[in-house]
């Protein structure tokens, strides 16, 4: 695949150092922070990264212009498909997941999370990624699908306060790795959101990626934002 930029950043941090932070927690900060452990891909040759350090992290940074060569990632990487227009590739090869998320999207500090990107304008339209250990081998050992995703939604996801609602789910496996990818929406007095999450098993970890919007927006969403939750990888580490 060819590519018009590409920015590799290698994040030192340990596991047991993020084991520290709290994972559920749903209260995103309000400063963005620069980009971070990623591979940043554009398809509409419009690229940048911001070089300032992260406070917690010291990544080195390797610019390469060209094509992504097979030995740079595994062969079943998120890269080694062509990159839909309009949006950027996150690698983290230290923690072993890769997504899709918007070109126009930044990054930014989302409380008990691995990464975070958002909509410039609109805060609440946002994807982030999570993980916790688990003994677990792989998603199905989780429970039956529709069990395991009632079970996170209604229990995990939703605040008392909130109502929950399950619009659908669905299976995929790719490169032997099974995904459950579910659509839900929170809905309290006041306000309301939809959202995707996609779940998985690997390396030890339950990971969740979860892509989110004001449900007024949904409509207008839904798509582009499906496409990052369908974008969602494990990989070997």
């Amino acid at each position: 695949m060819a590519v018009s930029s590409l920015s590799l950043s290698l994040v030192p941090r340990t596991f047991k150092d993020k084991l520290n932070e709290p994972r559920w927690s749903e209260s995103p900060r309000a400063s963005e922070l620069p980009l971070h452990h990623a591979i940043a891909c554009s398809c509409d040759r419009t690229t940048g990264f911001d070089e300032e350090s992260h406070r917690k992290r010291r990544p080195l940074l390797l610019g390469v212009v060209g094509s992504l060569t097979a030995s740079l990632l595994p062969a079943s990487s998120l890269l080694a498909q062509e990159m839909p227009a309009h949006y950027r590739a996150f690698v983290d090869l230290s923690d072993g997941y890769s997504y899709y998320y918007p070109s126009d999207w930044r990054e930014f500090d989302f409380r008990g999370h691995d990464s975070a990107f958002k909509d410039r304008y609109l805060q609440l339209q946002n994807v982030r990624v999570r993980f916790i250990p688990t003994d677990k081998k792989d998603i199905h050992d989780m429970g039956p699908m529709d069990e395991v995703v009632s079970n996170l939604v209604k229990n995990i996801y939703a605040t008392p306060n909130q109502i929950a609602n399950i619009f659908d789910t669905q299976e995929r496996t790719v490169d032997g790795r099974d995904y459950y990818t579910f659509e839900y929406e929170l809905r309290s007095p006041n306000f309301a959101s939809c959202s995707f999450a996609t779940i998985a098993v690997a390396n030890g970890r339950f990971y969740t990626l979860t892509v989110a919007a004001n449900e007024r927006r949904w409509r207008r969403v839904r798509n582009k934002l499906k496409v990052v939750a369908d974008s969602f990888k494990v990989l070997d580490i």
